[in-house]
This record gives structure tokens, C-alpha cells and sequence, in this order.
């Protein structure tokens, strides 16, 4: 299974497969995909690094939507509400869902070197739901965050030896 992220692919298809995605979600569900939320999302899209709120705001004020943190904050709660976004909890930021149709469990990954992040899915989440229902817990959302070096990163120093 490839990380979405590390690997190369056409990045235009990927943002609009998303955005389609994300348009079609929000139909179905009778929800509203404000501009503001849409252009989060491109936000999020446009490079497969993690966004904090703030690095949002500055982007939305660049293009003269002169943004108050609350606006970033309710655009990101709504999108990682709907499977659009997954927040990354060790950070404090935010990445695009790389299989937003898919019922999934997924692993961030994060370049420590570069900083890039990929998204993958976990194999299975049975291991954690019967952890957690053996105590009474029912497993709502999971994201699983690792950090390492990614695939560039690791070319890089090897060709260097």
C-alpha cells in the first residue's frame, strides 16, 4: 500500500478528485460546502505538508479574505467532521484525507527531515476496537501518527555516502 504524499502523482487530479468529492459528500448529506470551507480545503491540498490554523489564515488574508481565526477553525472542524481532514494531534495541524470515500483508520506519516506528510490506512483497526471494547469503549474516529523519513529524504542521504 502506497503513502499518499511521498509518492508522485498528478496533483491536479488530486485536488480536484477531492474538492468533486468533498462537493458531492456535503450534497448528498444535505450539507454546505461554503466558499470558505471549499478554499480550505484546496488549502489543505495544495501541498502534502501539515497546515496549522494560523499558516491557513495567512493564505486566505493573501487572497484578501481577510480571515479571523474563528473562520480557519470552523472551516477545519467542519471538514475533518465530515472525513475531509484529519487534524494531527502532535503537531496542532492539518492535512487533507487522502481516501475521504473510504471508511478508514488512517496513519499519518511525517518527515521529520522535510516535513512532508503522507497519509496511508492502518491494516486493521480490529486489534484497537477489541482493546478498547473490552473496557467499555467505543472507538468513534482514530488517527495514528508516526514520524521518520520519507522515501526522498532517505534518497538524499543515501546518495550522499
Amino acid at each position: 500500500m502506497t503513502a499518499i504524499g511521498f509518492d508522485s502523482h498528478n496533483h491536479h487530479a488530486c485536488i480536484n478528485g477531492s474538492v468533486a468529492a468533498a462537493e458531492a459528500h456535503c450534497a448528498e448529506h444535505g450539507l454546505n460546502l461554503t466558499p470558505i470551507r471549499r478554499r480550505v480545503l484546496e488549502i489543505l491540498l495544495e501541498d502534502h505538508r501539515a497546515l496549522g490554523a494560523y499558516d491557513i489564515l495567512d493564505k486566505l488574508r493573501e487572497e484578501g479574505q481577510g480571515a479571523q481565526p474563528p473562520v480557519a477553525y470552523r472551516a477545519l472542524d467542519f471538514l475533518v467532521g465530515i472525513g475531509f481532514a484529519h487534524k494531527i494531534e502532535h503537531r496542532n495541524a492539518f492535512i487533507a484525507c487522502a481516501h475521504p470515500s473510504e471508511d478508514h483508520a488512517p496513519v499519518v506519516l511525517t518527515c521529520r527531515e522535510c516535513d512532508m506528510v503522507a497519509e496511508t490506512q492502518a491494516l486493521s483497526s480490529d486489534i484497537l476496537n477489541k482493546a478498547a471494547s473490552a473496557t467499555g469503549f467505543t472507538v468513534e474516529r482514530t488517527v495514528i501518527e508516526a514520524i521518520g523519513i520519507c522515501p526522498n529524504c532517505q534518497g538524499e542521504g543515501q546518495s550522499s555516502c
